[in-house]
């Protein structure tokens, strides 16, 4: 167990599903966490596929939680939540019904074989960018530049729409 209680982000994205229904129930698992608390949520996001062109829209949100395990802790427990929510291995940055990244942790720079924090693409993904600018448009990444700044000089030509939701996953 981490010692400190730390701000971190994680991204939230699915393109299977009912996808409002699967974000919303990814964040009531996320809150049953043993040391995570679930702060604030982004809203939401159609994106545009970066992977195979043959599938559909993402919908993407970023949480912005209090973790009180250390990250490498957090993506085992994250990725057991996938996997009971249904996900199984599929092709890279191909369709899939959850996907959890840990995008960054406060005061932390881990790079290890199974987890990079800051997420190593973070700054390279409008999907990423545009939700955690409503939740921290002034927090200076890895590059030294602040979301907003890193948002404005992005060259992503994946399209991010906001989405009208008919209700809260929060």
């Amino acid at each position: 167990m981490a010692s400190e209680v730390k701000r971190a982000f994680l991204g939230l994205g699915t393109n299977q599903g009912r996808r409002e229904t699967v974000l919303a129930e990814a964040v009531r698992r996320l809150r049953r966490i043993e040391g995570v608390t679930v702060r604030r949520v982004s809203p939401l996001f159609e994106t545009e596929p970066v992977g195979p062109p043959d599938q559909d829209w993402y919908l993407n949100a970023v949480v912005e939680i209090e973790l009180a395990v250390l990250a490498d802790e957090l993506l085992i427990l994250l990725k057991q939540l996938e996997k009971d929510m249904g996900r199984r291995p599929s092709q890279r940055w191909g369709p899939r019904l959850i996907d959890i990244d840990i995008l960054w942790v406060e005061g932390e720079t881990l790079s290890m074989p199974h987890l990079t924090v800051p997420h190593p693409q973070m700054e390279e993904r409008a999907f990423v960018l545009v939700p955690l600018a409503t939740l921290a448009p002034d927090m200076v990444l890895a590059s030294g530049r602040t979301v907003v700044q890193t948002l404005a000089a992005l060259d992503d030509p994946h399209q991010v729409i906001p989405y009208v939701r008919t209700g809260s996953i929060g």
